[in-house]
């Protein structure tokens, strides 16, 4: 015999078949799936056995222990095993014309013998009928579903001493066939529960319906391989009706009744737990329990996935009325007689496996992390496996939880890493134009600095010959008209070299420390302030200081000022706003012009390129802004509309510093 069997592992994960859809932390009554790394493995010093997340998982993510290769070993030791046959067979077997012919296709297998277990559910009914017609008025719960018992063992412990204390039937069984023969008798389960591998040590082994389907498939058996001999004696009565709903109180004849009845059925995941704490609580502590986890053995994670739940119970039932219909009473009578005296008492473990709950800031800790501060964020949605939120966040305290099985904090999180990725990538987009602009204007400023001093040097002949013509000329003649414009162009040529000398070399900064509120007050009045635009000035923050070289941070401001101005002929608003932080310094200078539109704007910062009218701008005002600026390792962007229909139109240019003090 298996004496380790109560600390077997019954169910595993495959894990390179679990998607993370969480349906089996959902359907575990024990809550025995513990989240790794988006994976769900069963705890198995948590798990009950029930099977409900094997037979959820849609993509056989979750296996349980399968044993027929040790079943293989005891055919094959010669000391001819007998198999007990779970009275739901009927319900799994539907293509057998004749479901006694079960037994003979399990002969056929290399068992000696094959006996119903529906036999010791007629022993243990009569059991359980002596607790029901006790008038010590205690409670019982019923203890033959070995899930529900272990489920009671380690989640409700103080609960122990109100379990019946009757065997199953499979127990019932094997004490029977070991009275009957020998002590050593190799007795062998065929059910359709996971749970009963591990529920008695008196028990050799267990295999389930599937598993046993399997071994008929590999030996080649089917239903004209069976010698028609039936089952082995001794023969069942009403215990085949054992695994429907309500099997065990019809199996002992006691009165269900409604109004008189003092028996409470529930079965399924949700409604034994509840039948439980509500027992527990003293709210139906005068009611015996009849518990099956499973909704009735006929639906046990042991059997095809394909049957229905009516059908198979109508099979059971009709199996039952057939069998009793051919029962030889007066047989099975002394044969009840014959095991009277048998043992069919046991003993439970108390094994409490509950934690210690958490204090209520250690779970509002949890449930804040996961963006849950109020009661209105607790959505109890269910996705996560788990009925409510702080179910979820006392699951992620005692270590079975992740925050990310959280649909609405993953989606959230999601977003907030999308708009993090999509603020990278504009950054990147960003520095990456950047880098094109200041290549550009590195290449056009050397082309600048050749082109300026090679014509600085006729423009002073120029000059110098045109002045001392215009000196000679007489101011009434037509040629000092002539000459004058010729000074006056040329001084305006001077002007355009100059400015590309100044585009062109990086000039030092002189740095100085500075109130740059006091400093853009300055730059404002350095402007003409046309009757028909307003200016707004806004200073949101307290330290206004900076290092920047003020000579040349003026040309700046005023040229950015001054086209603000010029792109308003109709009149609007400037406004300018200093912002900053610990180390940088932040100017914006917006306007309600015309705008910029998006294939002038890469074009901005390139010399002698302008929008304005010819003869009214150089184009080299903003590509000195830019240089300026670069010189003070500081960074200017523009953002603009000029389509109306998008908005309001205007320009925005800001200029990011650092402190430099």
């Amino acid at each position: 015999m298996n004496k380790d069997v109560r600390h077997r592992q019954l169910v595993f994960t495959v894990k390179d078949r679990c998607r993370m859809c969480f349906t089996c932390v959902r359907e575990c009554p024990a809550k025995a799936i513990k989240i790794i790394n988006c994976q769900a493995e069963v705890v198995s010093e948590r798990c009950i056995g029930c099977g409900n997340c094997v037979k959820v998982c849609s993509q056989g993510a979750k296996k349980f222990l399968e044993t027929s290769d040790a079943v293989n070993e005891l055919l094959t030791d010669g000391n001819n095993p007998i198999a007990i046959l779970a009275p739901s067979f009927p319900a799994e077997f539907k293509e057998l014309s004749d479901p006694k012919s079960i037994a003979g296709m399990i002969r056929a297998l290399g068992f000696e013998k094959v006996i119903e277990v529906s036999f010791g559910a007629d022993l243990v009914a009569k059991e359980y009928s002596s607790i029901l017609k006790n008038k010590e008025g205690k409670s019982y719960i019923s203890s033959d579903c070995p899930a529900i018992v272990r489920y009671i063992e380690y989640y409700h412990p103080k609960l122990v001493d109100v379990l019946a204390p009757v065997v199953s039937p499979m127990t019932a069984t094997a004490r029977m066939l070991r009275k009957m023969y020998d002590a050593d008798t190799r007795v062998i389960f065929i059910g359709p529960c996971i749970a009963k591998k591990a529920e008695s040590q008196e028990i050799d082994e267990a295999i389930t319906f599937k598993e046993l389907r399997a071994l008929f498939e590999e030996k080649g058996i089917a239903e004209d391989k069976s010698d028609g001999r039936g089952f082995d004696e001794p023969a069942s009565g009403k215990g085949a009706i054992f695994p429907i709903s309500r099997g065990l109180l019809q199996s002992t004849d006691h009165k269900d009744d409604i109004c008189e009845g003092n028996v409470l059925v529930a079965e399924g995941k949700e409604n034994f737990k509840e039948a439980i704490k509500e027992f527990e609580n003293g709210m139906i502590r005068d009611q015996h329990l009849e518990l099956l986890c499973c909704d009735g053995c006929i639906m046990g994670p042991g059997l095809s996935c394909s049957g229905k739940k009516f059908e198979r119970t109508l099979r059971v039932r009709n199996y039952a009325k057939d069998k009793l219909r051919e029962l030889d009473t007066e047989k099975w009578d002394k044969d009840i007689e014959r095991f009277s005296t048998l043992d069919l008492s046991r003993e439970f473990h108390p094994e409490g496996k509950s934690v210690a709950s958490p204090k209520d800031e250690e779970i509002l800790s949890i449930l804040k992390n996961m963006g849950k501060e109020l009661d209105s964020d607790h959505l109890n949605c269910g996705a996560c496996g788990y009925e409510t939120c702080r179910e979820h966040a006392m699951a992620i305290y005692e270590g079975l939880a992740e925050d990310e099985m959280c649909l609405p904090y993953t989606i959230e999180k999601l977003h907030r890493s999308v708009d993090e990725l999509n603020s990278s990538n504009e950054q990147l987009a960003n520095a990456q134009q950047a880098l094109r602009h200041s290549e550009k204007l590195a290449h056009m400023g050397q082309l600048s600095a050749g082109i300026a001093h090679e014509l600085n040097n006729p423009l002073g002949v120029i000059t110098m010959y045109s002045n001392i013509l215009k000196d000679e000329a007489k101011k009434d003649d037509p040629v000092y008209q002539d000459l004058e414009l010729i000074v006056e162009q040329t001084e305006r040529c001077k002007k355009i070299v100059s400015g590309l000398l100044n585009f062109a070399r990086k000039n030092q900064v002189n740095l100085e420390e500075t109130d740059m509120g006091k400093f853009l007050k300055d730059s404002m009045n350095s402007i003409i302030q046309a009757g028909n635009i307003k200016i707004g000035f806004t200073v949101n923050t307290d330290s206004r200081m900076a290092a920047i070289d003020q000579d040349q941070m003026m040309q700046v401001l005023t040229n950015l000022e001054k086209n603000a101005v010029e792109s308003m002929p109709e009149g609007g608003r400037m406004e300018i706003t200093l912002d900053g932080d610990d180390e940088n310094i932040q100017i914006s200078i917006s306007d309600s012009g015309s705008g910029i539109t998006g294939e002038n704007m890469d074009k901005l910062f390139t010399p002698f390129f302008t929008t304005k009218e010819v003869g009214k701008g150089t184009g080299l005002g903003l590509p000195l802004v830019y240089g300026i600026v670069k010189m003070h390792k500081g960074k200017i962007s523009v953002d603009s509309n000029a389509d109306a229909e998008k908005g309001n139109t205007g320009t925005t240019f800001t200029i990011t510093l650092p402190r430099g003090l």
